[in-house]
């Protein structure tokens, strides 16, 4: 298993110095995926012996092939109430269908005609914020607005267990229920007579670039991707190089025997069965990317390393994406200093991809 942690210390070197100008940050070496090496061992069969088929092994319910093989047909979505509209977009609260659970959202809707085909949309996917103070119409107001007036049907999520939102609130990363979630908005949107089901993308920060990444590599509905600060490294990094030293609190949920623990006890560890953590990791299928992606990450994020971007950049770029990649130097975890800069850099993408 290669080490990573020394490669993001020579990288974040080589990029000391960069600015938040609007101008993708490069690197030019590519660094080789770890490669698995298999061997197959054979023997002479018995005259009177007749094998029994061999099973074929169950992928674990976070591998992403497991994921690509889930059902996910989303349902119309409905709307409870019409909130205060923005300057030139409606707002409402709806909900739509996720395994049999009401995923309430905030849903934004531009004035006036849809354009031929439908507006295109984003699913909209927050960072980790603790489940039981988490507030539909709270938090990332300003990044909402900023996609909404710019012509988009915006479509922020809660993930089951937030707010009204059904369900148990299990966390991201050990368990598939918010991202069966994010792939059944994408199915709703599809739905929606406003949207083009062509032209669907998604935003996300934190935990929400997380599920975007994955989301990318699970189906092929996601045509473009803005990822802020994202938690976006292999699972072995996330295991071994993921040291927050910011503010973050943990939820009731999230507390206990988390799936580090569970998942060295039953797996082993990435040393030990590098299949297992490559099949978690979507950093193991960037050569199915379903659209470009754009990153960006402030150099002095302390709940998120900076270098799990600069690594995703890489990665796919060696396997042939399109990766823009964007840093702001001194900047924190909501990339607070440069928002407009950000913002509208992520919109300018989008218009690319999605108009």
């Amino acid at each position: 298993m290669q080490k990573l942690l020394p490669v993001f210390l020579v990288l974040a070197v080589a990029l000391t110095g960069c600015t938040a100008e609007a101008t993708p940050i490069s690197t030019n070496t590519p660094i080789p995926l770890t490669e698995i090496l298999s061997q197959t061992l054979t023997s002479e069969p018995s005259e009177t012996f007749t094998p029994e088929p061999t099973a074929t092994p169950v992928p674990h319910p976070m591998s992403i092939i497991a994921l690509r093989n889930g059902n996910y047909p989303g349902s119309e979505i409905t709307v409870v109430k019409e909130l205060e509209r923005g300057i030139n977009y409606r707002r409402y609260y709806a909900y739509y269908l996720s395994e049999g659970l009401k995923i309430y959202a905030l849903l934004t809707v531009p004035n006036g005609e849809p354009p031929k085909g439908g507006f295109p949309a984003i699913v909209f996917n927050h960072g980790y914020i603790p489940p039981d103070v988490y507030k539909t119409t709270e938090r990332y107001i300003a990044y909402v607005d900023q996609i909404a007036r710019s012509g988009y049907v915006v479509f922020r999520i809660d993930y089951r267990g937030h707010d009204q939102s059904e369900g148990e609130a299990t966390g991201a990363y050990g368990s598939s229920g918010y991202q069966v979630d994010v792939m059944n908005a994408v199915a709703s949107l599809q739905q929606h007579p406003d949207v083009n089901p062509e032209k669907i993308g998604m935003w996300g920060h934190s935990m929400g670039g997380y599920l975007t990444l994955r989301a990318m590599v699970i189906s092929d509905d996601v045509k473009a991707g803005v990822i802020w600060a994202g938690v976006v490294a292999s699972y072995p990094d996330l295991l071994y190089n993921w040291r927050r030293t910011g503010s973050f609190t943990p939820s009731p949920s999230s507390r206990g025997v988390g799936w580090r623990t569970s998942w060295i006890e039953q797996f082993g560890t990435p040393e030990q069965n590098p299949t297992f953590w490559d099949s978690v990791s979507a950093t193991s299928y960037l050569t199915d990317l379903s659209g470009p992606l754009e990153l960006h990450h402030g150099t002095a994020d302390e709940d998120v390393p900076v270098e799990f971007s600069i690594r995703l950049a890489e990665l796919a770029r060696q396997d042939g994406q399109i990766a823009n990649l964007y840093m702001y130097e001194g900047d924190n975890h909501n990339i607070s200093k440069y928002f407009s800069q950000a913002m509208n850099q992520t919109i300018a993408f989008f218009d690319i991809y999605l108009k």
